[in-house]
């Protein structure tokens, strides 16, 4: 059967809440509140197959799409009674609203249909000349500015300069005549900018309208927004075309946003903000200082108490903390939008659990409405409270956290320095969505204008980044890139400290501290607990960070990298000694002065863990790690030949060379390391085996209690070296045990990371008690790149210009590495049904790579410390979701 066409237009009778895919999140809701008989605009939706097909069509138009917007139109002309650039104008404004909310849209076009002849109809009928006018060039503004591509501060300069010489301040001061005024002088704009008039039809001027909106779906910002969000490139976005309501017909009339809760801390309190005799783009751009929504109840007190009610109504119905934008109409209230409200991580979190204890939510739901990445933003630093300094500025204090960074002026500079790694705080009037990619990558943001609902506040809630907007007392000079606070000049690359929870700004780096986790957050991730299959582990190569790992819930330890605890100065020399030892007595003294080392080493990770189990990865250097560079040693031998320097010293310095070139490789990540270089030198996994079984014992004598000891060889490829290395360390667990008379279950398994043993799991399984898969080089030899320099040179194109979806080595590729990892569990247990498999690579904290594992039902991940709690959160969503698809 041939599939049934897709419907591109809806009235807005026609929906419902569950039609976000098809009408977008702004348009579903808009008709959900009109089902529920809450008061919206009336209006229709052209649909998100629209877009979809589109963009498929190079933005020709599907067929019949303009004639579905006409007869739309007619409809609701015949619904108010008014007529597009009739004697009884009917207004209209065009919003984009895609599934998800996304700043990085197309800006909203409010008051098309006003032309010279319907405003002054329009002044007419409301008996108020000014709103009319001032309707008038706020529409000029918008349609040249986002539909005609007229840069914004054409329009800006000259309403600045009109209203310097009124000597007004604000807007609302200008009169009908200054109005009148600015009308001409805007048409004048956009002749001189676009070489030709703005369109003066109507019905022109709103085909104009769905077509930018279309077309902002493909914009830099909106690409992005989503890119940094994991929102898919084919959901296009949705039209919604709504009769215009009027927060600017005097001071019986407003606009605002409010929240149901409070979005930064989530506490059960009205939450909002507003602005008398003011349009719906006022509020959230800065221009005006919107007033708190509570003084609302003594200027429009019925609207306010119709809106409170309607706020707890809302909330009740969509189970969620809701961000609603109203309209007063000379008293009477209008809902333009509501949605599930961007919030802080702390929020968050409270909501959810506030929530849970209101019996609004289960806990199962509860943990779907809170994002791991939330989590994440909850581990970082805040500025230590006895810093003792004095703040330069304050503001509002629109996001919470802290950041500290280099003082940058503009969005592009931002997301090149930031891009490449800099801390950067950037510096703006009032961001807007073209400042998106900046936002993004900055540590935090400070701005000059703007509310606690203004276009930074809002954004940088949602990324968890530090905000601090509306610091009136900061002046910023773009052209010149300075900032002035008081007397003081900062320029760019000056530091600054924000503090998002206080609005305090600091001309200086502040130290940081380690984040407090809270009630909330270990509520939240204990619920997690309750659900998760999956258990969690932690990377960890010293006492110290198995301790914290073991205090942000890790069930035990998934890798214990050995070669790490080499690094040190100390250590170092004897590493070499035993890499470079010309015959074995040589390597035995060496290996005899780290053992001690090893053991102690071993000891700390043990007494840390004790009572859970510790996956010890036997020794697995590149050797280039631990020897001198060949290059700086023969510049050594070269400078002493020609200085003549110490004979005894040039011979060494030579001999050394000699053996540097030996063991020269020229691709060491693929050389002798792991099992490798255990197979060469057997004498090195005895050594650490016995350090690892003296440890464990020590430990249990000391503490009467000893972590679960599993010993992993690294770098298997061929079944027989997983053999051979086994009959190694048991045969050296053996004698320690039966030298110390005790006993200690040890097990021996390896890390799959090569594409080999993943294919050859089956064999490879026969010699193994458990399975890591090491998906960091399996990433790397799996689809053949490097990561130091994929990273630092084509992976971000690769991203950015949508060949791959997202950096292999953050979150894993699903079909290509995510298949060899399931290829190796499914060999592997044909062979074991019940052999162990876990992920030791940082894959194992990344939530969308936690979800492939859920699904292979794999045993356990690994990760850093730090991001413990995020996987044990993700492991719970994991399985929610494979219930929801079980249920769908």
């Amino acid at each position: 059967m041939a599939a049934e066409p897709a419907k591109y237009l809806y009235d807005m009778s026609e929906g419902s809440a569950q039609m976000r895919t098809i009408l977008g999140g702004k348009g579903a809701n808009l008709a959900e509140m009109k089902r529920l008989g809450i008061p919206v605009p009336d209006g229709f939706t052209v649909s998100t197959a629209a877009c979809v097909d589109t963009m498929a069509a190079h933005g020709q138009w599907p067929a019949g799409l303009w004639e579905d917007v006409q007869d739309a139109l007619a409809r609701l002309e015949e619904r108010t009674g008014r007529t597009l650039g009739g004697e009884r104008p009917l207004l209209l404004s065009v919003r984009s609203g895609a599934v998800f909310s996304m700043p990085g849209m197309m800006d909203t076009i409010l008051n098309l249909g006003i032309g010279d002849e319907t405003v002054e109809a329009l002044a007419a009928e409301a008996d108020n000349a000014r709103f009319a006018w001032d309707s008038y060039r706020r529409f000029l503004q918008m349609y040249g500015d986002v539909v005609e591509g007229v840069p914004p501060h054409a329009y800006e300069d000259e309403l600045t300069a009109l209203k310097a010489r009124r000597g007004v301040d604000q807007d609302t001061d200008l009169t009908t005549e200054d109005l009148q005024e600015l009308v001409a002088t805007f048409k004048d704009v956009s002749r001189r900018e676009l070489g030709r008039d703005l369109p003066i039809d109507p019905r022109e001027q709103l085909r104009g309208a769905i077509d930018a909106v279309f077309r902002s779906w493909d914009t830099p910002r909106a690409r992005v927004y989503r890119r940094a969000n994991d929102i898919p490139d084919d959901l296009g976005t949705a039209v919604n075309v709504m009769q215009m309501v009027f927060g600017n017909r005097g001071e019986t009339s407003a606009t605002g946003v409010c929240f149901t809760r409070n979005p930064s801390t989530g506490a059960h309190e009205l939450y909002g903000e507003f602005l008398v005799n003011a349009q719906g783009e006022d509020v959230v751009a800065g221009i005006r200082t919107p007033r708190p929504l509570a003084e609302m109840e003594e200027v429009l007190p019925e609207a306010y108490a119709q809106l409170v009610q309607t706020m707890r109504d809302l909330e009740a119905h969509y189970k969620d903390m809701q961000d609603i934008e109203f309209t007063v109409e000379d008293g009477t209230l209008y809902l333009l939008q509501t949605r599930n409200g961007k919030r802080t991580a702390a929020a968050a979190l409270k909501v959810a659990r506030d929530m849970v204890d209101e019996g609004v939510l289960t806990r199962e739901e509860a943990l779907q409405r809170v994002e791991p990445g939330q989590l994440d933003q909850l581990l970082h630093p805040a500025i230590d409270p006895d810093h003792g300094r004095t703040p330069v500025t304050k503001g509002l204090p629109a996001s919470p956290g802290a950041a500290v960074g280099e003082l940058v002026f503009d969005a592009d500079t931002a997301a090149e320095r930031g891009g490449a790694g800099e801390p950067v705080v950037l510096v703006r009037y009032e961001t807007t969505p073209d400042d998106i990619h900046g936002v993004i990558v900055a540590q935090g943001v400070l701005t000059a204008h703007g509310g606690m609902t203004s276009h930074a506040a809002v954004v940088a809630r949602g990324m968890g980044k530090p905000c601090v907007a509306g610091a009136s007392a900061i002046r910023i000079n773009t052209a010149e890139q300075t900032l002035t606070i008081g007397e003081h000049v900062y320029r760019e690359g000056d530091l600054l400290t924000l503090d998002g929870s206080t609005g305090d700004v600091y001309g200086e780096a502040l130290e940081l501290v380690p984040p407090q986790i809270n009630e909330d957050f270990q509520a939240i991730v204990g619920w997690a607990d309750e659900v998760r299959r999956l258990g969690v582990r932690a990377n960890a190569d010293t006492g110290e960070d198995a301790a914290k790992a073991r205090e942000l819930g890790a069930e035990g330890i998934g890798l214990c990298r050995t070669e790490h605890m080499f690094m040190a100065a100390d250590r170092l020399p004897a590493v070499r000694r035993m890499i470079l030892a010309q015959d074995e007595d040589a390597r035995a003294e060496a290996l005899e002065t780290i053992l001690p080392m090893q053991q102690k080493d071993f000891e700390g990770i043990f007494a840390a863990m004790k009572g859970l189990p510790v996956t010890v990865r036997l020794l697995d250097p590149p050797l280039h790690e631990f020897l001198p560079n060949l290059v700086e040693q023969s510049l050594l031998v070269q400078r002493l030949e020609l200085t003549g320097g110490d004979p005894q010293e040039l011979e060494s310095a030579r001999e050394l060379l000699g053996q540097v070139k030996r063991l020269h490789e020229l691709n060491p990540m693929l050389g002798t390391r792991g099992c490798r270089l255990a197979m060469l030198y057997p004498e090195i996994p005895e050594m650490q085996a016995r350090a690892i079984v003296r440890a464990a014992l020590a430990v249990r004598e000391r503490e009467g209690e000893t972590a679960g000891v599993e010993i992993m060889i690294p770098l298997v490829a061929y079944a027989n070296e997983l053999a051979t290395q086994r009959e190694v360390v048991e045969r050296v667990v053996a004698e320690e045990l039966e030298a110390a008379g005790e006993q200690l279950d040890v097990t021996v398994g390896t890390m799959i990371e090569l594409p080999r043993a993943a294919i050859v799991a089956d064999q490879i399984a026969a010699h193994a008690d458990f399975f890591s898969f090491g998906t960091n080089d399996l990433t790397q030899t799996g689809i053949g790149i490097s990561r130091d320099d994929a990273e630092g040179g084509f992976l971000s194109a690769y991203v950015s210009e949508d060949v791959i979806p997202a950096n292999p080595f953050e979150s894993i590729d699903r079909d290509g590495v995510g298949g060899l990892v399931g290829i190796g569990a499914e060999r592997g247990r044909s062979v074991k049904p019940g052999l162990k498999l876990g992920v030791c690579g940082e894959h194992g904290g990344d939530p969308a790579s936690i979800q492939l594992f859920e699904e292979l039902g794999l045993d356990y991940v690994s990760c850093s410390p730090y991001r413990v709690p995020i996987a044990r959160f993700s492991a719970a969503r994991a399985v929610l979701k494979g219930e929801r698809r079980a249920d769908g």
